[in-house]
């Protein structure tokens, strides 16, 4: 008879994640199948029993706006896929050297949407291993938590691009860097059919930064 498949939900830090493809490069990449990278780092004997995302909406200018909205339409066409939201707020903040005061937004919020949701599916018995996709240190406490409360569950660290965190690789059961191939190889179609039948199109400037990354490899 064998084993049971090993039960994992993967948790992932959108920004952390589109800022680290941005640093890395890798715009190219940004109409990306959050499920289907999940699913590609996903090591033999494990299932993916879902995908939980954390984002905020952006409150920056209209085209980005409209480029986000756009990539969590696509988003929700997936099945065992769910999003969770936080929030934009805007902080003071003071030059020291021209004394001026400007308001710099901060996203608010993901790091405890993600602790509330590996500790409740924790207790919950969801899950054999819990995969982040994150480099927040402020998630070494619910790891920990996790590992103490229920030691027969596995906390795996997966860093972004140009991400990485020493505290949290140190208190998770195992991390690593996600390479190029897995995000490659996880890019949705040019086109997504939402539920009501609607096409929604890859963003024209991640379409032109794909196109101009498939050029620069011809010979």
């Amino acid at each position: 008879m064998s084993a049971p498949m090993e039960r994992v939900i993967t948790y992932v830090d959108g920004f952390n994640l589109y800022f680290g493809l941005q640093e890395k490069g890798w715009r190219r990449y940004l109409w990306l199948n959050i499920q289907e990278l999940a699913r590609n780092l996903l090591k033999p004997g494990q299932q993916l029993a879902c995908t939980k995302y954390f984002t905020s909406r952006v409150s920056g200018p209209p085209a980005k706006q409209v480029r986000q909205s756009i990539f969590i339409d696509a988003l929700e066409t997936l099945d065992d896929f769910a999003i969770f939201y936080g929030r934009y707020q805007s902080d003071p903040y003071t030059c020291r050297s021209c004394q001026v005061t400007i308001r710099v937004p901060h996203e608010k919020m993901t790091d405890v949407n993600i602790a509330v949701e590996m500790m409740s599916d924790a207790f919950q018995d969801k899950f054999d291993t819990a995969l982040l996709l994150s480099a927040d240190a402020d998630l070494v406490g619910p790891i920990k938590a996790i590992r103490r409360l229920f030691p027969a569950k596995r906390v795996v660290v997966a860093f972004p691009p140009k991400r990485y965190s020493d505290d949290l690789a140190q208190v998770a059961n195992s991390s690593f860097v996600v390479g190029r191939r897995p995000i490659r190889d996880s890019r949705f179609p040019p086109s997504v059919t939402n539920r009501r039948g609607v096409a929604l199109q890859c963003p024209v400037e991640w379409t032109e930064a794909y196109i101009q990354s498939l050029k620069m490899r011809q010979p």
